[in-house]
Parts: structure tokens; C-alpha cells; sequence
């Protein structure tokens, strides 16, 4: 005895479709990981780019085991997340916010911010002021030009 099973052809073709919005909309992301550093080892962290409908970038960090900068050598108060472009050179993105799970105690930063201009370079240093307009700190962390 032989069944056989019939897809509607319309529900082929919407399936399909969908698919390869889903992959369309994946792929335009670009995900970076942070190279192992000598002043933080044991961080690890990755920062994801895409390109939004507004033809801005969406720019998503995510960092786990950094030391409190208060640990390194000199100390300074925080860490500072920058970009570089080609068009607008080097901008300060903002301040990581970092906190520890409540039933773990690994230590996770994050930042999320929106660009208009494309970045060729992410890097996070470490700074007394959260206000400055260029980096004096020591580079804890950088991706590689892109």
C-alpha cells in the first residue's frame, strides 16, 4: 500500500519565499568577534553590525569577563566603546554598562547604539571621563579593520 502526500503548490512557493527573506535579512549582519587581548584575557565579546531600513547602522556589543576597570594598571573609572569611519573619523559611542547574572557571577557589558555613518572599526578603551571626544586610555580591546 503506497500513500502519497500532496503540498499545495501556493504553500510551496509562500514557504520559499519566507525563506529566503529569513536568510536575506540574516546575511546583511556583519558579527565581528573581539580578539583575545593582553590587557583583559579572559574577555571575550563579539559586536554585530546591520544595516537598517533607515540606512543606519544598528550596532550591538556584547562582552563577557571584562575586569572592572578599576582593576587595570593605572586604574580608571570606565570603559568607553569607539568607532572609526571613513567618512566622520573616530567617535565616541558610549559608556559599556556592565553587570553579573543573579545566579552567576560572570561579569556581562553590553552597549547597543545607531550610527549614520558605516563603521570600518570597533574598540573599547579604558577612561576617567565619560565625556570625551577622543580616546587617551589604554585600547583593552579592538576589532580588526573591516
Amino acid at each position: 500500500m503506497h500513500t502519497t502526500f500532496k503540498l499545495p503548490l501556493k504553500s510551496i512557493v509562500r514557504f520559499t519565499f519566507v525563506l529566503c527573506i529569513a536568510i536575506t535579512l540574516q546575511s546583511c549582519a556583519k558579527k565581528l568577534t573581539f580578539p583575545v587581548s593582553v590587557v583583559v584575557p579572559a574577555a571575550e565579546g563579539t559586536v554585530k553590525i546591520k544595516k537598517d531600513k533607515n540606512r543606519n547602522y544598528t550596532i550591538d556589543l556584547r562582552l563577557i569577563r571584562l575586569a572592572d576597570s578599576k582593576r587595570l594598571s593605572p586604574p580608571k573609572n570606565m570603559y568607553i566603546v569607539w568607532m572609526e569611519s571613513e567618512t566622520n573619523g573616530t567617535r565616541n559611542l558610549g559608556q559599556l554598562k556592565t553587570s553579573s547574572g543573579m545566579f552567576s557571577k560572570t561579569l556581562k557589558s553590553s552597549l547597543k547604539t545607531v550610527s549614520s555613518f558605516k563603521p570600518t572599526k570597533i574598540y573599547i578603551t579604558a577612561e576617567d571621563d565619560a565625556g570625551i571626544q577622543y580616546p587617551s586610555g589604554q585600547t583593552v580591546l579592538s576589532t580588526e579593520s573591516f
